[in-house]
């Protein structure tokens, strides 16, 4: 999984293989150079997502006890 940033044309090259759902440029551009405020970058979200992907989830405890980054919720 390359840790670069997206491009438009990685993005684009994306949605025309996996094109269930048609993507403007605008859309695709929204991903590459964010400007309505995202939360998560989307190269942060598949950072994360290629992490996961090197978890045995089989040995994890139960849900409940998961950490996070940020630690337990406050229930």
């Amino acid at each position: 999984m390359p840790k670069d940033k997206p491009t438009l044309e990685l993005l684009r090259t994306v949605g025309d293989t996996f094109g269930a759902h048609p993507f403007s440029d605008e859309d695709l551009s929204e991903l590459v150079e964010p400007k309505l405020g995202m939360i998560t970058s989307f190269k942060d979200l598949m950072d994360e997502l290629d992490r996961l992907r090197t978890i045995d989830l089989g040995a994890l405890p139960p849900a409940l006890e998961i950490k996070t980054k940020a630690g337990p919720s406050d229930e």
